[in-house]
């Protein structure tokens, strides 16, 4: 007999511990209006923190999976589109949670749609750069160690982030570009056919000056640079007859389009120097101005 009361006191103390847990789990709070309301409740929070672990643990078991074999850079672009699209699977998944416990899915956005048209204006720069950022991976328009052009800057990429790109210009400068300016500007890679680019020098001499010396000496400026590649390409341009000079332009192919600027440079020196030897000399604009005296009466 005592053992039976023992067992009866057992079942009614786990009860009401049971019941006192399902109590606590319907803790919480109402909002929203009187025709849709919103219970927010311990049991709901919990449920959707086991949701969101695991729905976390899915998806890192699907990256490491898909990415095993995948090359290094292919890897990192298939990382950043994912850490994207992994805040979408996170709402779809929410929103069927929610819906599954008996919570009017629409009438959560209709409280919240004066906040949401706030925060989807405030955040429209914001979705620009991230479904940028998406295009530019997917469609491999930019690569890490491309040279890139934009808005008059110049820079090496560094990185590709999912909202920006950070490249760095040649006086080591860090450019960080918002990725929606690809879509609104024109963006020129110089090394999407190769690291190697063709460059050119433009140059002036008096008139009267051997135009034959003036091409030997500048193809002779060019192909002197150790910087300058497959020298039988090298090739010179009489590009006018201009108001105070002949104009001609040596156009040749250099190794590193990044550092164009320095061998221009050098073969610069060189060209002076050379038509200095060979008295070939280079004009400055020069203008007649006629006095005319008006003649009093």
């Amino acid at each position: 007999m005592q053992n039976k009361l023992e067992n009866i006191e057992e079942v009614v103390t786990e009860s009401s511990i049971w019941e006192s847990f399902l109590d606590f789990l319907n803790l919480g709070f109402q909002f929203g209006s009187d025709k849709n309301p919103i219970d927010i409740t311990v049991g709901l929070v919990l449920l959707v923190l086991i949701i969101y672990v695991v729905t976390t643990v899915v998806l890192n078991f699907v990256r490491r999976l898909y990415t095993k074999h995948l090359p290094l850079a292919d890897r990192a672009k298939f990382n950043t589109v994912f850490s994207f699209a992994r805040w979408l699977v996170y709402l779809v998944v929410m929103l069927i949670v929610f819906d599954s416990v008996g919570i009017n899915v629409t009438a959560i956005f209709a409280a919240s749609a004066a906040l949401l048209i706030g925060i989807g204006l405030a955040l429209q720069t914001l979705f620009q750069d991230i479904i940028s950022g998406v295009f530019i991976l997917i469609d491999q328009s930019l690569h890490v160690g491309d040279i890139i052009e934009i808005e008059d800057k110049v820079g090496r990429v560094e990185e590709i982030k999912l909202r920006t790109t950070r490249a760095v210009t040649i006086d080591n400068k860090v450019l960080v570009i918002p990725n929606h300016l690809y879509l609104t500007n024109s963006l020129y890679n110089w090394t999407q056919n190769g690291v190697s680019t063709r460059e050119s020098v433009s140059v002036g001499v008096a008139y009267g000056s051997d135009v034959q010396l003036v091409k030997k000496l500048l193809m002779e400026a060019a192909n002197s640079h150790s910087e300058v590649l497959d020298t039988a390409e090298t090739t010179v341009l009489f590009t006018d007859f201009g108001d105070s000079s002949l104009n001609f332009k040596v156009v040749f192919t250099i190794k590193d389009s990044f550092k164009a600027q320095f061998p221009k440079s050098d073969i610069r020196f060189e060209i002076d120097r050379l038509f200095r030897e060979n008295n070939i000399s280079i004009p400055f604009p020069q203008r007649d101005i006629h006095i005319i005296e008006k003649k009093s009466k």
